[in-house]
């Protein structure tokens, strides 16, 4: 098991939201093997009660709680309890003092008594006479999402609702005591999530790993995408397209829509569910309306099923005949490539945090277009300054070839020049390179450790 990194502000929400005199409801999500059942466990004192249910019937699951509560309760678990309200009732009344009692994957136990949200409810109404803390948590977002939205009967009781996202770059390099270089390569395939980190962290290096749970029939994450749609969606096999489909390079709704076959209308629901769930992302240029903008391009949010979608799902043939060495070679030659996608997120996440001569930036965007006829550019970060009198335009590099900073420079002064809302601003151009090269002090150049110290937060 991997150290506890981070989660310093949900710890603190967590144990603040429990320490109430009064007792407390709370409402943990996120996607599968984020840590939110280490973050709990890090926050539960010895008396509380911890319970991971499973995806048995409601009896049975009614059975093992009992035997948990009596760890704490001696002789709990010597009573059947025909229904579920009378379980929590019987909690309450032995209870000597206030403890908190979670209950993990809760989706399973709705599954088997839907009745649950109800008698939750009737619990929150009657707080003054409730003696335990409640959590619940869940990997499927929209159901643990939907028990709190304005239609549910838990809505408006929750003292804190908590969506546990992917950890920060930076914890990476900390997990796996790696260079600069190499945190930002591995987490253009891990991502932000700590299961993912644990079985790297077991191999001797990235390859090695990639062969064991990707690359082969039998890994641990050969099928994990399925898995992760299982949580919140009911067609699988349609998410699991439109993903392949965008990794191949289909980013427009109409070229999604042409190779599906289906009216641009009809996947509207289907990406919005893809989008909210943080597995895909909608970009467009800086300066236009998110809503409106007609230059939207649909790209794969996540790292990890990036990778899977790019460099798993093209190969599964050559994976399922056990192959893997072609397939991890095919990856060797484009990895310089696909990593830089990353490397470019990670310096546009940075630049509100960065130094660049006191001036603090806007969350920093893409921009493509054509400012005049027959002329078409692209920059990869474009941001404005708060005040609005700046305009930062910089470039993202990730080559082991020698580069011409002076030649960059020049190229991003030509290319701001032309951008038509960048008329009555102060033009600040930066470069961001993976690695050291001596720079003159006008010249603002960052490399992966700025880039990673500024996200550290």
């Amino acid at each position: 098991m991997i150290q506890f990194v981070d989660r310093i502000s949900e710890q603190f929400r967590l144990k603040e939201a429990l320490a109430k005199d009064t007792a407390s409801f709370v409402v943990l999500y996120g996607r599968r093997r984020c840590g939110k059942s280490r973050l709990i466990r890090q926050i539960l004192k010895t008396d509380d009660i911890y319970f991971m249910a499973d995806q048995s019937e409601a009896t049975q699951q009614r059975a093992l709680l009992a035997k948990v509560i009596a760890t704490t309760i001696t002789g709990f678990d010597k009573v059947i309890y025909p229904e579920w309200e009378t379980l929590f009732e019987t909690f309450n009344l032995r209870l000597t003092k206030k403890v908190t009692l979670c209950l993990d994957e809760f989706p399973y136990l709705v599954k088997s008594a839907p009745e649950l949200p109800s008698i939750f409810q009737k619990m929150m109404d009657d707080k003054e006479h409730l003696r335990f803390n409640l959590i619940l948590c869940g990997s499927s977002q929209q159901l643990m999402y939907g028990l709190v939205d304005s239609t549910a009967p838990l809505y408006g009781r929750a003292d804190e609702i908590m969506k546990i996202k992917p950890m920060q770059v930076s914890y990476i390099q900390e997990i796996l005591k790696c260079s600069d270089i190499e945190a930002i390569e591995e987490y253009s395939v891990w991502g932000g999530v700590p299961r993912y980190w644990e079985l790297r962290l077991a191999e001797p290096n990235l390859q090695d790993t990639l062969k064991k749970h990707l690359l082969s029939s039998q890994g641990i994450l050969y099928d994990e995408p399925v898995r992760l749609f299982l949580d919140d969606m009911r067609d699988t096999v349609h998410s699991f397209t439109m993903l392949s489909l965008i990794a191949s390079g289909c980013h427009r709704l109409s070229e999604i829509a042409g190779r599906l076959g289906k009216p641009s209308t009809h996947l509207a629901a289907p990406l919005d569910k893809l989008l909210s769930l943080g597995y895909i992302e909608r970009e467009v240029p800086f300066g236009e309306n998110y809503r409106n903008s007609k230059k939207g391009l649909y790209k794969i949010a996540d790292p990890f099923l990036d990778f899977y979608f790019k460099h798993v799902v093209p190969y599964r043939s050559f994976i399922e005949t056990e192959q893997s060495d072609v397939v991890l070679n095919r990856i060797g030659e484009h990895f310089a490539k696909y990593v830089s996608f990353y490397w470019e997120k990670l310096c546009m996440a940075s630049v509100s945090y960065l130094n660049i001569d006191g001036i603090t930036f806007n969350p920093a965007a893409r921009w493509w277009g054509s400012p005049a006829k027959d002329v078409s550019i692209e920059l990869d970060i474009v941001a404005d300054s708060q005040e609005g009198n700046y305009l930062l335009v910089g470039e993202c590099k990730w080559s082991n070839k020698v580069v011409n900073i002076e030649e960059l420079f020049a190229d991003l002064k030509r290319k701001a020049a032309l951008l038509p809302f960048g008329k009555d601003k102060t033009v600040i151009p930066l470069l961001f390179l993976k690695h050291k090269v001596k720079t003159t002090p006008e010249q603002k150049v960052f490399f992966p450790n700025d880039v990673l110290r500024a996200l550290k937060r």
